[in-house]
Parts: C-alpha cells; structure tokens; sequence
C-alpha cells in the first residue's frame, strides 16, 4: 500500500508520540527494575570475576579506586538527574542540564587528577583510579539523557541502555581480565563500551524525546545551551543536593579509607566484597525510588498529602521487607554464600557480613525516605544532616576499626544508618506539614505532554 507523504508524516507523529508519551509506574518500575538488575548483577560479576582471578589485594585496589573518586563524580554531579527528573514545573531545559554536567565533569576530572597526586598514589594504583575517573565521566554524560527520560517517565529507554552497558562491559572487563590478568585492561575496556553506548544508544534515545519536543515549538535542543545566568542558578538550586550526594558517598566510603589506613588493601578488599552482596536490595531500592521519584514531585507539588503518604508508605514496606530478608539470608547461608562465590579465603567473615547486611536494611528504609525528601525538593537541608552522619560515621570507625578490625566497620556502618534515618524522617515530617500551605497545582499539567 502506497502512503501519501502526509500520511507518512502523520504515521511517524504518532510513533513519536508513543515513544516520548510517559509510561505507568507499574510499567516504569518493571523497565528500572529489569535494567538495575541486569546493570548491578554484571557489575557484582566483575568484582567475582576479578576475586577469582585475583589476590584480595587487586580487589582492594579497585574498591580504593571507586571510593577516591565517587564523592568527587558525586559532589560535581549535583544531583542533576534527580532535579531534572523533578523539575515538574519544566524551569530549565535540557541544554542548561547538559551544560552544567559537563562543565563540571571536566572540573571532576582535574579534581582526581589533584587529588592522586597529593595522596601520593603512584604506578598501577595511579593508573587504576585514573582510569575509574574517566569511565565515571562517560557514565556522567549518560546520567544527565538519563534524567531527561525519567523526567517524562520513559524508564524502559533507560533500562535497555543499563541492559546493553552491563552486558557488554562484563563481557569486555572479563575477556580482557582473563586473557591478560590485568585490572588495567580490564577497566579500559570498560570504558570503551561505556563510550559506545553513550555515542550509540543514549544520544539517539535524547534526540527521540527532542523530535516531539521540536513539533511542540519547545526551545530545547540535544546540545548544551550555554546561559551563563541561567546555568549559574540551576547550579546554585543543585549545590546543597550535589554536597549531600558527596557526603552520602563520603559515608559510604569512609570505612574503606580508614579499612586502608590501618588494615590494608587485602582487608579492604574483602570489605569490598562482602559490601557487594547486597546488590540486590539495593537495585530494588533504586528502581522503586528512581519510578516513583517524579510521582512524588506531582503529588507534592499538587499538595496531594493523601496520595503523596500512600505512596511513600508502600515503599517503605517494601524497603522493611528487603531488609528483613536480606538480614535472614545472612544468618542462615551466609559462610556457604561466601565460600561459594568468592572462595574459602571470605568465608570467614560471616559475622562482618550480618552486621553489614543489618546497615542495609536501615538504609533501604532511609533511602526511601530521602527520596521523599528530595520529590518535595528539600535540597538544602540535606547537607548538614549528611555532615553530622559522615562525622558520626569517621568517629565510629576510627573507634571501632582499629579494635575490631572489619567486624567495627560494620557496626560502624550500622550506627551511622541509624543516625541517618532519624535525621531524614524529621525532615520529611517538616515537609510533609508544610502541605496545607501550599498552593496546589493543576496536576495534569505536570504530566509528561504529548504533541
């Protein structure tokens, strides 16, 4: 059948219109949920492989790698994909957002390559965070397209763009490691694939939304929009959340810089080891939170308190539930798990593991709850409670570390949680009794628009 070129057109309107027009959250959850799994499986692969293959003391070496430069990709990330992806007003565009990432992506780099230097790393360890420090970028670049299909809800692009990076940097990571034996290869050809799916699938996945963007008369474009004011204000909205990412990885990552200072890198290897175990929980956290996060926002910014409670209390069983599982599972199979993946030289730090999978459960919580706090765009007040954690966290550990060896940095970690939790549920509380004061929002007008 021969079609006239204004069917043609019109035909391709609506293909269009059903690639950008957003998803459910039934739908949305099931696409983040498949695409972390697949991400987060493949790259707890790697760390096995790279156990396998390797001492604890080359596992330890990356995991130093990854906790030197995640606070730095943190901090000058700001947080762009979760205030774009809740930017439920459209204030800024996607060119400022891609602007701003990049700009501080550079800053990142330099930041790192500081950093190494005054630490006194050299060699292959150098090399090694180096190396994570520009895969990070590329993976930054991918996080602002990212932000731009959360924020109308098209979580499936997403997850196949996970899907592709995770299955293709296992296979690259682990043909490279076993063929040469080396951390360094491995991680290069890491980043090659990272690259490529930026340039191959990400980038189209952006310039999709921003073909129906165009026949809207939207002013956005896929490149990065250099309004200086504008980018300086949108950065200043995103600071305090960018300090408080900092400071959540800083806590995150505190055991493992005092796990190096006074046990080594054999020690940190392990810790870094037993840690990757609870992958699972924590993709389930991040789907949940990542699909409800814009939903949130509408309801917030709707002042909807019923619907925006309902929702929140069913991530917060669901974060109870994962947690009393994963608390089980370690107590009962958790020196046979150990043994199993990773070799006997780990299955005698069953009890480091229970007190760490126990740090997990309060944060599944806690992370939800701060999901909730950033949908309401609490940004601000986010910092100083993260800079009472990190203190709690280094106090702890310095305490506990030295004494108890990977067994205090658990509770360590534990501790810390705890503190995080209250401090972020009396913030949501504030937020939630601020409600009844603000003005309501048509909320179909928040909703992802088709052409």
């Amino acid at each position: 059948m021969h079609l006239t070129s204004d069917e043609t057109v019109h035909r391709i309107d609506q293909k269009l219109a059903i690639d950008v027009c957003g998803l459910s959250l039934h739908c949305n959850f099931a696409c983040t949920l498949a695409g972390n799994t697949v991400y987060s499986a493949c790259q707890w692969a790697m760390l096995v492989l790279l156990a396998r293959l390797s001492p604890p003391e080359t596992v330890g070496r990356l995991a130093l790698g990854f906790a030197l430069t995640a606070p730095i990709f943190m901090l000058t990330g700001l947080q762009l994909r979760a205030v774009q992806a809740t930017d439920a007003r459209r204030k800024y565009l996607f060119g400022h957002y891609l602007a701003l990432r990049l700009a501080t992506t550079l800053l990142a780099l330099s930041i790192t390559g500081i950093a190494t230097i005054v630490l006194g790393y050299r060699g292959e360890t150098a090399t090694v965070i180096l190396v994570v420090a520009f895969a990070k970028s590329l993976e930054a670049v991918s996080d602002v397209l990212y932000g731009f299909l959360q924020q109308h809800e098209r979580m499936d692009r997403i997850a196949v763009s996970m899907i592709i990076r995770g299955l293709g940097s296992l296979a690259a990571f682990g043909v490279m490691l076993y063929v040469s034996r080396s951390l360094l290869w491995g991680l290069m050809a890491l980043a090659t694939v990272w690259a490529v799916v930026l340039g191959m699938y990400d980038v189209p996945s952006g310039r999709m939304i921003l073909q129906v963007a165009a026949n809207t008369n939207s002013s956005s474009t896929l490149r990065p929009q250099w309004n200086t004011p504008l980018i300086g204000r949108l950065a200043l909205l995103s600071l305090p959340l960018g300090v408080v990412m900092m400071l959540v990885s800083l806590n995150t990552n505190i055991p493992r810089y005092v796990i190096e200072r006074y046990l080594g890198e054999l020690d940190l290897g392990v810790f870094a080891a037993l840690a990757a175990l609870l992958v699972a929980g924590n993709t389930i956290v991040a789907a949940l939170g990542q699909s409800a996060g814009p939903r949130l926002a509408r309801h917030y910014a709707a002042a909807d308190r019923v619907a925006f409670r309902h929702l929140l209390m069913k991530l917060l069983i669901i974060g109870v539930l994962l947690g009393a599982l994963g608390i089980a599972a370690a107590l009962s199979a958790g020196k046979p798990l150990l043994e199993l993946l990773y070799g006997y030289k780990y299955a005698t730090y069953t009890k480091p593991f229970v007190w760490i999978t126990v740090a997990a459960a309060i944060s599944y919580v806690q992370s939800f709850v701060g999901y909730a706090v950033t949908a309401a765009r609490y940004f601000a007040v986010q910092a100083p409670l993260l800079v009472c954690v990190s203190i709690s966290t280094a106090a702890l550990c310095l305490w506990l570390v030295p004494s108890y060896g990977l067994l205090g940095a658990s509770l360590a970690l534990a501790g810390s949680a705890i503190i995080h939790l209250a401090g972020s549920s009396l913030i949501l509380a504030h937020a939630l009794s601020q409600l009844r004061a603000l003005a309501p929002v048509n909320v179909t007008e928040l909703l992802p628009q088709k052409p």
